[in-house]
């Protein structure tokens, strides 16, 4: 089963999270897979893993009653790639690859060097945004997005997600972050540290320096994880593995994230209302239906002439759901 686990360390101002994505993870990648869009390339399908692991974590670190939405986009093979996160930490996630490119161009590209500039930082355009959306959001009020390059402050090139991230935490919320993603077909991982944020406003120069030192320590152990390590072993070994030498607590209680794509039958319909009557109609002239596909979980929702007369009659209160579903 996936699990989450929160973890601090006594006298040390660091908090730490842990995530395994597994029956979650490969019920998305069934699902992509069972889809006409068919299976993701081996090198997409790993950083997809990795994003929605890191989204968990995201999400699981910080106090916010929204979505959680990572986005990377850019002008390599991968022209976008979405992982969204609710607050009950269920999460769906999803990539498109450019028009005209073919999996074995997806490979071709790929550097076992620097995976992220590969797919999406070809001419150097690629970007992560992270949005959080509000569920109770007021009438005008826009989510919060931060935006980053993929690239530091001096220009050179970030080769993971996991150091994206990182840069990003430091700009956006000055919290110094260390972390570790990894991802294959059988489960999705990722482990964070991060320093927190001073309570006093005081200086206290040795303070600072021993909590430096303490972070520094930390980190450095954590650098030591291999992806194996990450992927195979469960939460407690991996942790007593890595910290042993540390007074690290588990905190309760341990979170499962899910798998869970929000798309229904009415979303689609309210989507269709916006499309308009007469495109609507044009549609179901042409084609006989109107077929559409959710692009996270594969699942296609149809609509013929009778679903759209009762769809765009004044008194239709609902969408229609006399029409079969996939």
């Amino acid at each position: 089963m996936s699990e989450l686990h929160k973890f601090i360390f006594d006298g040390i101002p660091v908090r730490g999270v842990l995530v395994r994505l597994t029956d979650s993870w490969q019920t998305l990648i069934h699902d992509r897979t069972q889809s006409s869009s068919g299976a993701y390339p081996a090198e997409v399908q790993q950083l997809l893993g990795e994003m929605a692991a890191a989204s968990v974590l995201m999400q699981a670190n910080i106090k916010f009653n929204g979505a959680l939405i990572m986005q990377m986009h850019g002008d390599g093979p991968v022209k976008l790639a979405v992982a969204e996160v609710q607050p009950h930490l269920s999460f769906r996630a999803t990539a498109q690859q450019a028009a005209h490119t073919s999996e074995a161009k997806v490979t071709d590209s790929f550097s076992g060097f620097a995976p992220l500039q590969s797919l999406f930082n070809a001419q150097g355009q690629g970007r992560c945004a992270i949005t959080l959306d509000p569920l109770d959001r007021l009438p005008g009020q826009q989510p919060y997005q931060g935006i980053v390059p993929l690239h530091n402050a001096q220009g050179q090139p970030l080769a993971t997600l996991a150091e994206v991230i990182e840069h990003y935490m430091l700009q956006s919320e000055q919290l110094e972050t260390r972390l570790v993603l990894a991802a294959n077909a059988d489960c999705a991982a990722g482990i964070l540290l991060q320093r927190l944020p001073h309570t006093s406003h005081t200086s206290h120069e040795e303070k600072d320096l021993r909590e430096t030192e303490d972070f520094n320590r930390l980190s450095h152990l954590l650098a030591t994880l291999s992806p194996e390590e990450l992927l195979s072993l469960d939460a407690q070994t991996l942790l007593h593995r890595l910290f042993w030498e540390e007074e690290l607590r588990l905190l309760l209680p341990t979170l499962y994230p899910s798998y869970s794509c929000r798309c229904t039958r009415q979303r689609v319909a309210r989507m269709l209302l916006s499309l308009g009557q007469h495109e609507a109609q044009d549609i179901i002239a042409e084609q006989g239906q109107i077929d559409i596909g959710c692009e996270y979980c594969g699942k296609h929702y149809f609509f013929d002439s009778v679903d759209i007369g009762q769809l765009f009659t004044p008194e239709a209160d609902q969408a229609p759901s006399s029409s079969s579903m996939q």
